[in-house]
């Protein structure tokens, strides 16, 4: 598993829409999970290390945020034959464990996540209310680990961007492992 980083924020870059089905049997668009202040599209994975140990913390954060009128979804865009632990059964396993409260999709044709241009699980995409982008960073310092008393990056910059309109000027880009791209695709 390579260990990858995101890139800087590229502020105002516009939310591209997608069509994709859930574990919940619903199929879902950026509309239907906007929030009224602020979106935040989270590219995860079962598998992966980095997802693993921070999935409760950014399931706390999206339920939080959601009090903020921020919408929250997760899109799994690796390749499920070459990565089976992350089929769509396994992602319904992985969601009841972790208690989602968002829905989480499949990206089986991975052209969203090309057109996001989405790097690692986790990767983490922060919009304003005009759908613009003012967040492309870490949920906090832990990494692999959760570090006591982090300071909770990602839940204050989608607060900011729900209160203000704007992300935080100084970004911490994500790391986790590279998304696993089908071969030929």
């Amino acid at each position: 598993m390579a260990l990858t980083h995101t890139p800087i924020c590229a502020f105002g870059w516009k939310a591209v829409d997608f069509r994709l089905p859930g574990i919940d049997g619903k199929t879902y668009g950026l509309a239907d999970v906007q929030g009224p202040k602020a979106t935040l599209v989270m590219f995860l994975c079962n598998h992966c290390p980095y997802v693993k140990a921070a999935i409760d913390r950014i399931v706390r954060d999206a339920r939080e945020l959601e009090g903020h009128g921020v919408g929250t979804v997760a899109i799994m865009p690796n390749d499920v034959v070459a990565y089976p632990d992350d089929s769509f059964e396994n992602m319904k396993v992985f969601a009841k464990a972790h208690a989602f409260p968002f829905p989480y999709l499949i990206d089986e044709t991975q052209a969203t996540a090309r057109a996001y241009d989405a790097i690692c699980t986790p990767d983490f995409f922060g919009f304003n209310q005009a759908l613009e982008l003012q967040y492309r960073g870490r949920v906090d310092e832990g990494g692999r680990e959760e570090v006591p008393g982090a300071r909770r990056e990602l839940f204050e910059a989608m607060v900011a961007i729900a209160e203000t309109g704007a992300g935080p000027a100084t970004q911490v880009a994500s790391m986790g492992c590279s998304i696993k791209w089908r071969e030929g695709a």
